[in-house]
């Protein structure tokens, strides 16, 4: 049986707003295995967010315990946590997040300078991500003279700049028309397939959901709903 590559053990994470406290995640159990492709939906308000920031070590819980490869990283300082997220994890994100005075192939080789990699190399690495989603002729264009949907490619490219072996994507087709947004896909469905990353996703898109091998339904805060599984 293949261990599991994230864990997060009853997991809370309470946001204190004045004398308000909010709940937003309320005992959030969940395992994904290396290699699988998992999609998680949910009504806006459900923690979706959260959830996402836990796992891809951009915040730490309240109480409860997160695993990476084993390893506890609840508690960890945010340098720690920088480290891990720039090694272990590749992000896209709904608005791109593309750096608009870089151009596409400037915004691919940047995350790898905080891995101290040469420069010859960050450029060859990103000259074959680009040729990868199809944009080996778009290297010099900055993403105000790309489409949405070759903005999405681009940051694709990107999260895998540091050859991560998880990729978190929130939302990745949000802003994108239907057409474009199955192009996307099909290339998160290559990673997953033809290079054995791990896919964790957001979406609200029941249709964009299909594509994992299982769909988790967070409520309030937890899971509460397995909406398919395939072994």
């Amino acid at each position: 049986m293949r261990k599991n590559i994230i864990k997060l053990e009853n997991v809370w994470k309470i946001f204190e707003i004045g004398d308000v406290k909010v709940e937003a995640l309320r005992g959030l159990s969940l395992d994904v295995k290396p290699g699988e492709f998992l999609a998680i939906m949910g009504p806006s308000g459900s923690g979706k967010s959260t959830a996402v920031n836990m796992v891809g070590c951009l915040d730490v819980p309240t109480k409860g315990r997160i695993l990476l490869e084993g390893l506890d990283i609840s508690h960890m300082t945010e340098s720690n946590l920088a480290q891990i997220r720039g090694k272990k994890i590749g992000f896209i994100f709904q608005q791109f997040n593309l750096i608009p005075t870089l151009t596409a192939l400037e915004n691919i080789t940047l995350p790898m300078t905080f891995q101290n990699i040469e420069v010859g190399e960050r450029r060859e690495r990103a000259k074959k991500l680009l040729t990868m989603v199809d944009l080996g002729d778009r290297m010099d264009h900055k993403p105000t003279e790309l489409s949405g949907g070759q903005q999405q490619r681009v940051a694709i490219a990107r999260s895998l700049s540091n050859d991560p072996e998880i990729v978190l994507a929130d939302e990745p087709t949000g802003n994108l028309d239907s057409k474009t947004g199955g192009i996307v896909m099909d290339f998160l469905k290559r990673l997953h397939k033809e290079k054995g990353k791990t896919i964790i996703m957001v979406t609200h898109d029941k249709n964009v959901a299909t594509a994992a091998d299982r769909v988790e339904y967070l409520k309030d805060g937890k899971i509460v709903e397995k909406l398919r599984r395939y072994t």
